[in-house]
């Protein structure tokens, strides 16, 4: 098995896209074997899940010792505490899946440098393609063409439906939904939006005012016009039950609902009428929504919801963004986009992070009719928007995505650990909520099932740096800090997938262990 994932790897070109999907096809007969790890709840507390087998070797190290990172960290970089852990991890290298620190520790990413990482760490295509613009050229600015980029704005276009046709260039997320919001302005002459409690649209100026996460506001005044209304959440919010979600798993709740009707949903968009009766003018800009909340902890919303949401929203003049920066681009699985997991179709899509795998560029897509609104009001420009190097790399993640099937991956990989991850609910009274879709999962920590309220910080990130040592990397998030989210790189193995569960699976047996003592 390792020697095939090493010819896979660095094979050349034309046989690697025969390969790549063997790469995944070929661990299942392996799987059947059983665990090539030991299993923690049969042999004791303290032993530790084997890691699967990884063909790469990191360079040696040989930079800045760990404690003068440490104090160049204190004295020049922004004092705000963002590092994961206790002992902040110094990383050192990435290949695929796996990443390296300065002391040789090899990690599993299940985060993707928060869910950006789309086809894995230095990908082999991804690298040898922007090594090549490297040496042609970086950098041209609007003012100029340059082949690279109409080629990749021609195989993004072809990705989304009609008449989303126009692209808008950019280099970060926030930058996009900044953008967006201008876009929507200009087009209804509104000034009103509304997005979701729980909803992170990005950390500028403009957008902290969508985003709705309370470490993300200021005492000091922002901007005007936005406007947040109830999050959906099926899970904690007031209503939810047995049949909302678009997932394989749903919540604990109990419902009486016909599977054709959502009293939980019903409930929502009510809410959602009253923050348009009551909070907005009577003609709006738009409603910005993540088809997933990825910072609020994997929040997914009823079945149906947006699409309500939406047609409401168009009825007072307003536009409707999705906002794909972390759910895009084959994550969920079941479709390149989230958007289309809601059959809605939105006026404007933003897009970022997984877009060019870790490089800075994002994107914003909408209707001629939008765009010429926009022009009409502002002679919109970005220098580094589209940069040759960008869109080179940009089409190298589009060409990997559908050569190595990724998307499919993600679905089939996605689904398989979804389902394993949640009878840890069953075997854990402090696994709330397992939720997701595709290679976007939640888990929600609580005190007890019944209660549903948040487990303290302290556990979650005792139980955080439990999986660190045992080689697993995860996230968190949700507006207390009890969900561990996880979005690993698409290109996963299903072994992969089951020696995270079985790392969880120990942490969780840890931290009990530590609360009986």
């Amino acid at each position: 098995m390792g020697e095939m994932t090493l010819v896979w790897r660095h094979l050349p070109r034309p046989l690697c896209l025969v390969t790549s999907t063997l790469r995944i096809l070929e661990m299942r007969p392996f799987l059947s074997l059983g665990a090539s790890w030991t299993s923690v709840t049969k042999l004791g507390l303290h032993t530790r899940p084997r890691m699967p087998p990884c063909d790469f070797t990191p360079e040696k190290y040989q930079s800045l010792g760990y404690n003068r990172v440490l104090e160049i960290h204190k004295e020049h970089l922004s004092p705000v505490a963002t590092a994961f852990f206790q002992k902040p991890l110094l990383l050192h290298q990435g290949h695929m899946e796996w990443l390296f620190d300065t002391e040789g520790n090899r990690y599993l990413d299940f985060f993707s440098g928060i869910v950006t990482v789309s086809v894995g760490h230095c990908h082999p295509k991804v690298n040898a393609v922007a090594q090549k613009q490297l040496g042609r050229l970086w950098h041209t600015s609007a003012i100029f063409f340059h082949a690279p980029i109409h080629e990749y704005a021609e195989k993004l276009a072809a990705l989304l439906p009609e008449p989303l046709k126009v692209i808008f260039l950019v280099n970060s997320g926030s930058e996009a939904n900044d953008l967006a919001m201008l876009m929507a302005r200009a087009h209804s002459n509104n000034i009103d939006i509304i997005s979701l409690r729980g909803a992170f649209h990005g950390c500028s100026p403009y957008t902290l005012d969508l985003t709705n996460v309370g470490t993300y506001k200021m005492e000091l005044p922002g901007g005007i016009g936005c406007q947040s209304t109830m999050c959906p959440d099926v899970f904690r919010g007031p209503w939810g039950g047995s049949h909302c979600r678009d997932s394989p798993v749903q919540t604990i709740r109990k419902c009486s609902c016909a599977p054709d009707c959502c009293q939980a949903k019903d409930q929502y968009i009510e809410q959602f009428k009253d923050t348009l009766t009551t909070s907005v003018t009577k003609s709006i800009a738009g409603f910005f929504a993540e088809p997933i909340q990825g910072v609020n902890g994997v929040v997914q919303y009823p079945k149906g919801f947006l699409k309500e949401a939406f047609e409401l929203v168009r009825a007072r003049g307003g536009v409707c963004v999705a906002d794909e920066v972390q759910t895009g681009f084959g994550r969920l699985g079941s479709h390149f986009w989230g958007f289309q997991t809601h059959d809605v179709l939105p006026d404007i899509v933003t897009m970022a992070k997984g877009i060019g795998n870790g490089f800075p560029m994002a994107a914003v897509v909408t209707t001629p009719e939008i765009a010429k609104s926009l022009e009409k009001r502002l002679q919109h420009f970005s220098t580094f928007g589209g940069s040759p190097l960008a869109c080179a790399v940009g089409s190298a993640v589009l060409e990997v995505i559908k050569e190595e099937n990724l998307q499919e991956n993600s679905q089939e990989v996605g689904t398989y650990m979804l389902l394993k991850f949640a009878k840890l609910q069953d075997e854990f009274e402090i696994v709330g909520d397992v939720r997701g879709k595709g290679l976007m999962i939640g888990i929600e920590m609580v005190q007890d099932k019944t209660s549903r309220q948040p487990l303290p910080r302290e556990e979650v990130n005792q139980i955080h740096e439990d999986c660190k040592n045992m080689g697993l990397l995860v996230g968190k998030g949700g507006i207390f800090a009890q969900t561990f989210r996880i979005a690993p790189p698409m290109c996963i193995t299903k072994l992969e997938a089951d020696f995270a569960v079985e790392v969880f699976r120990s942490a969780l047996t840890q931290h009990m262990e530590r609360r009986a003592k």
